[in-house]
């Protein structure tokens, strides 16, 4: 059996810099497919994170750097259109990190199943584009404020990580995470637009998800009556994904971080601490350590500094920082972490360190 199905990680996800120029119809190409879901930030400047999807539209806009509600664009501004190699972006008007001119933004890129479907796996129709393949969906929902409800996530396995936010009123940006938790991660959420430590309420009634369905309780932000919500679904597989956790020790020389793949993106947040969460990918870093920093939680210009050092190898990653944002002695410290190339492809040719 080969050790993973994905032996090109950037057909599924990619990132991609590119430079604004504060026009109308700035084609950005070179991302490898047309993505379903572009997560965008300005690194020059302190602009808020910019998140789009093809199931909600190009011109439906939601940032994590805030609690928002979402933002319907005008006409030829903000966000074009999702495009066969990439993204068109145009003249901002609400928000700055879509084509800034003069500023550096990068874009990470999911693929999903491009036009949703229908999905009456759960207790309410779910509108769902899936790739099953990657493990990663996007789900649309109108809640009902019941406790207990399910909703259909079309991937066909136990998502690791679920994130879900009210597209109609200002809320929290609620999250699951599989290793939130050494015990009982389904009834523990994390916030991503806050630096909030994990949280014990029964925001996914106390129900671990399914590989069909994930539940939902009652009181909470991704269950309002009658609100539009939508949920971001990742399930982790091998060579090209993985949703873990590991210790923090304090110490520059930190932890390795086993993935069984060179990772191009590594999302980190300290469960047990009120730290922000923290992005590090391999092109805004193209050589160890990797350090330069972004903050979802936050709107802040991209840092710079050895604090953040974390080095990308062949199998996985190792904290080269004592920072207390991603290495706090005794912390859980989950992470989100995507490929660049498996440890070993279906011609059993191992991966090498940057």
């Amino acid at each position: 059996m080969a050790y993973t199905t994905i032996n090109k990680s950037t057909a599924h996800f990619n990132s991609k810099l590119f430079t604004g120029n504060g026009s109308n119809g700035h084609a950005i190409t070179g991302v490898g497919f047309q993505p379903d879901f572009c997560w965008l930030k300005n690194r020059s400047l302190a602009q808020a994170h910019v998140l789009v999807d093809a199931v909600r539209g190009n011109n439906k806009i939601l940032y994590t750097s805030g609690d928002g509600a979402e933002t319907t664009t005008i006409a030829d501004k903000d966000f074009r259109s999702f495009d066969t190699d990439g993204f068109t972006v145009d003249a901002n008007n609400d928000f700055g990190s879509t084509n800034t001119n003069g500023s550096n933004i990068v874009s990470w890129n999911w693929k999903a199943g491009g036009t949703a479907s229908s999905n009456t796996d759960g207790d309410i129709t779910s509108s769902v584009s899936a790739n099953t393949t990657a493990g990663f969906s996007i789900v649309s929902y109108t809640a009902n404020g019941n406790a207990g409800t399910r909703i259909g996530h079309g991937l066909g396995a136990v998502p690791s990580m679920i994130i879900t936010k009210d597209r109609d009123a200002s809320g929290l940006w609620l999250v699951y995470h599989a290793k939130s938790d050494s015990s009982t991660p389904q009834n523990k959420y994390l916030e991503l637009n806050t630096n909030g430590s994990v949280q014990d309420y029964p925001v996914w009634n106390d129900t671990a998800p399914t590989s069909s369905v994930f539940t939902i309780g009652t009181a909470s932000e991704n269950n309002t009556n009658g609100r539009k919500i939508i949920a971001y679904c990742f399930a982790e597989k091998t060579g090209y994904s993985k949703f873990g956790s590991y210790i923090g020790n304090g110490n520059a020389d930190g932890t390795f971080v086993y993935t069984g793949f060179k990772p191009a993106f590594v999302l980190t947040k300290t469960a047990t601490s009120t730290y922000h969460w923290n992005v590090n990918d391999n092109k805004r870093n193209t050589f160890n350590p990797s350090d330069k920093r972004l903050y979802p939680s936050q709107s802040n210009a991209e840092a710079t500094s050895d604090a953040y050092d974390i080095d990308f190898l062949s199998n996985g990653f190792k904290i080269r920082s004592d920072s207390v944002s991603f290495n706090n002695s005794g912390d859980n410290v989950i992470y989100m972490a995507f490929a660049e190339a498996p440890l070993v492809g279906t011609n059993n040719v191992p991966c090498t360190a940057r």
